[in-house]
């Protein structure tokens, strides 16, 4: 009989396995990495001139194809942008982790290093986020310690999961992402552009108006600009602050008109962003261990098959 059960990662899979085991009584502790619930779904927020600038520097918008997710969407209060089918957080993408969080039991800002124990009686030590980086040597500091739980579920990217999880690495082999490079900037008069930007085959494979989307300050210009995989893999180990100019040099090409320097910006750099190639299970589960894998790399490169993907697994492990 399971009882209690920790999850590391507080994204949509860790969020709907959390909720689908605390609804069957089940005691659950969440673990991430990051200062609030979300991952990709996430705000960056900054102060300039006296003005307030935030950025969905993450996913842009959500899509609901199924009930169970659609009715996740609109508990959160997801409102529609740029047209009937798609959905944003108010008055930020990162509202939606928060809500759909609720009273449940998140320990944010850690870095879970190790799980020790034994199926049933696992312990997870974990350094505060700031001190441990994952692909990192751990560090020196003695670690803080959970547990024990019955079952532990990573909800995590399959790369991080894999150097958790030695024994799940082969499983996890296929799995395959791109990254990207975003880059938000704020200006100080609105462009001549519209709302949302896809090029093809160009460097940007997305560009935002962020501030036209529901419970935004409109009269605020904050774009997010993000680049394409191919882009992004030529760029992957320079420096933040080197990518600013170059993609919006691009963005630039994109306009087709010279832009006025930005009075704001920052880049932002996803090493797990568009799924390439799924795992094609919706979750791993080793009912004798006890552990447990979900994430949208299970499935597919879209927020709902994150979703799914941890109710999935919460049902198997109930």
């Amino acid at each position: 009989m399971t009882r209690s059960v920790a999850i590391i990662g507080a994204g949509l899979a860790g969020l709907a396995a959390a909720r689908n085991l605390a609804a069957r009584g089940i005691a659950v502790r969440l673990f991430d990495k990051g200062r609030a619930p979300g991952g990709r779904l996430a705000t960056r927020r900054a102060d300039h001139a006296g003005r307030r600038l935030q950025f969905d520097h993450g996913a842009q918008y959500l899509r609901a194809a199924g009930a169970d997710f659609a009715a996740a969407l609109a508990e959160a209060g997801a409102a529609p942008w740029p047209d009937a089918d798609r959905r944003v957080g108010v008055p930020g993408m990162s509202a939606l982790p928060r809500a759909l969080l609720g009273g449940l039991d998140l320990r944010a800002s850690r870095h879970v290093g190790t799980v020790v124990g034994e199926p049933g009686a696992w312990r997870l030590r974990h350094w505060d986020a700031k001190e441990a980086k994952p692909g990192a040597p751990l560090p020196a500091t003695p670690p803080e310690e959970d547990g024990p739980f019955d079952a532990v579920l990573f909800t995590i990217p399959a790369p991080q999961a894999a150097e958790l999880l030695p024994g799940f690495a082969a499983a996890l082999g296929g799995v395959r992402y791109a990254p990207c490079w975003t880059v938000m900037a704020g200006f100080d008069a609105a462009l001549p552009l519209p709302d949302t930007l896809r090029p093809e085959a160009h460097a940007i494979g997305w560009a935002a108006r962020d501030s036209s989307k529901p419970g935004r300050d409109g009269a605020a210009e904050c774009w997010v600009i993000q680049a394409a995989p191919a882009w992004t893999r030529a760029h992957l180990e320079r420096r933040a602050d080197d990518i600013v100019a170059p993609l919006l040099a691009e963005f630039a090409c994109v306009a087709k008109a010279p832009l006025r320097p930005p009075a704001w910006a920052a880049a932002h750099r996803w090493r797990y962003s568009l799924l390439e190639a799924p795992l094609g299970a919706p979750f791993l589960w080793d009912p004798a261990q006890r552990i447990g894998l979900a994430g949208d790399w299970c499935l597919a490169g879209r927020a709902e098959a994150a979703w799914d993907s941890g109710s999935a697994l919460a049902q198997a492990v109930a």
